[in-house]
């Protein structure tokens, strides 16, 4: 059961319909808005624009909703695990009622699409819970608990949960959903169209000049003009602010498998503890649900990853014995260092450009609430929250100075120290089939992977984006970048930004 083979993937990508076909655009454009980017946050953003009256085309370097949106857990919650007493000593009590505010507001204003639109996404109201098994970390719940009932959520500390297994306790907030963010996103997507919006996707966005209009170019040579450009590509692939700084990329694992539904929880649990365990279901039919799994956040690149799915797997197993795990996924994050998303203007200069990023494992109330946000800043509107986001904030980065500086710190040890190559590592014939490894070669260093068929094939190892050195990920089939979060396949093409080119083949 641990072997990759024996296990499925996003069961949100194999249980949504395809959706309707969206080539890559056959000439130039000429829109209102252009938005980069097809998860939750660009698919919400483009649709309230178009709501709105405005022409407004999606550019996808992939499929919509398959990247991080097609990975995640899908929970639509404003308890976001232990966020409340930090915000309210970070931000003060205003800024921690503005955040539950707008994440409440994204979480109703979902419901009401639903209801709006007739969509078929499998939603459920659920409770939220974020929990703790270690007696020690109680005074740290209830503070939590406080924080939220002051910033406006339904929240209490309880002791009692429907979870198999005892917790030394939980704050619960009441009132919250999940759901199928793919089928979710995909009507969203079908509405945007019937109002006018056009959707492109395998269109990858490699450059952007700013202007009236801007210019956005794609890897086909295609232009897109517009009056306003939106950036939601999980990270950003046009940095003129260096976001970069302030975000830090995580990969998070995930397992699922069949459960009877008369032992499956049906609220929404998380916990900080054992590199956090996130656990929720979701409706399979013939009396099973699907108990998802989630944990073991590493940063990318980083090794053992194989080790890691085991891990998750013996817990979920150990914890509910009666599951029969068949998936495995993992998705990815990125945390700002004062856990507030980064959602506004692209950078202090920008006029037409907007950003959406930093959602930090919360992309779905947090994509839903970018979208409402963004719509009313391209369309001239004031919304009261719009300050706690602004990425062009600066008190609450020095608030948060030790979290800038740890990144940073990361950040330069790979710079420098991917400069340095070892005097000695492994040779290419030492790579076993289905691995990779950075292997030196006269004074440069090429990321080698060895297919399961014994072929060898080499590329860059330095990432696209700004020069780090990629690492293997075996369990994935990856080369990842740990600076920013990039990831590559074997060969070299891009899965995941913010690199916009490819690893340049080598020749061994």
């Amino acid at each position: 059961m641990n072997a990759e083979s024996e296990f499925h993937g996003s069961h949100w990508l194999q249980t949504a319909p395809p959706g309707a076909p969206a080539p890559p655009p056959a000439g130039d454009l000429t829109v209102d808005v252009a938005v980069v980017g097809g998860g939750i946050a660009g698919l919400s953003t483009a649709w309230e624009l178009a709501r709105r009256g405005r022409e407004v085309a999606v550019l996808e370097a992939g499929r919509l909703a398959a990247g991080v949106t097609g990975h995640t857990t899908a929970k639509l919650t404003a308890l976001h695990t232990l966020v409340y007493d930090r915000l309210r000593r970070t931000r003060g009590p205003e800024g921690a009622r503005l955040y539950a505010r707008s994440q409440s507001a994204a979480i109703r204003h979902a419901a009401e699409t639903v209801a709006e639109l007739g969509i078929d996404c499998e939603w459920e109201e659920a409770a939220a819970f974020t929990y703790a098994e270690d007696p020690g970390r109680v005074g740290e719940l209830r503070a939590e608990a406080e924080a939220a009932r002051e910033a406006g959520l339904p929240a209490e500390f309880v002791t009692e949960t429907e979870l198999p297994f005892p917790v030394a306790g939980a704050v619960r907030v009441s009132g919250e959903a999940q759901f199928h963010p793919r089928k979710y996103l995909l009507a969203l997507a079908d509405d945007l169209r019937r109002n006018g919006g056009s959707v492109y996707e395998g269109t990858r966005v490699v450059g952007l000049s700013e202007g009236e209009p801007c210019v956005l170019t794609t890897d086909a040579g295609v232009s897109v003009r517009a009056r306003e450009v939106v950036i939601a590509t999980h990270y950003p692939v046009f940095d003129r602010a260096l976001l970069f700084t302030r975000l830090s990329p995580r990969r998070e694992l995930v397992v699922a498998g069949a459960i009877d539904q008369g032992q499956a929880p049906r609220d929404m649990y998380i916990t900080p503890e054992q590199g956090t365990r996130s656990v929720r279901t979701a409706p399979l039919g013939d009396g099973e649900r699907l108990l998802i799994v989630t944990g073991e956040h590493f940063t990318p690149g980083a090794a053992d990853v194989e080790k890691r799915f085991a891990r998750l797997t013996g817990w979920a197993e150990s914890r509910f014995p009666e599951v029969t795990l068949t998936h495995r996924w993992a998705t990815q994050d990125n945390d700002s260092t004062d856990s507030v998303p980064l959602v506004g203007p692209l950078h202090p200069g920008s006029r037409h450009t907007y950003v959406a990023t930093g959602f930090g494992g919360w992309g779905l109330s947090g994509g839903i609430m970018a979208g409402r946000l963004l719509g009313d800043l391209v369309t001239g509107q004031q919304v009261e929250w719009s300050g706690l986001y602004d990425p062009r904030r600066l008190l609450s980065v020095v608030r948060e100075g030790g979290a800038f500086l740890k990144h940073q710190a990361q950040v330069a040890r790979h710079f420098v120290g991917d400069r340095i190559p070892p005097l000695t590592g492994p040779a290419p014939e030492d790579i076993p089939p289905g691995d990779g490894a950075v292997v030196r070669v006269g004074t440069g260093q090429y990321a080698v992977h060895r297919d399961d068929d014994g072929r060898l094939r080499a590329v860059s190892a330095r990432c696209t984006h700004l020069g780090c050195l990629v690492a293997f990920n075996r369990a994935e089939q990856a080369w990842e970048c740990p600076c920013h979060g990039s990831r590559f396949a074997p060969d070299g093409r891009i899965l995941q930004g913010p690199a916009v080119r490819p690893l340049k083949k080598r020749d061994l």
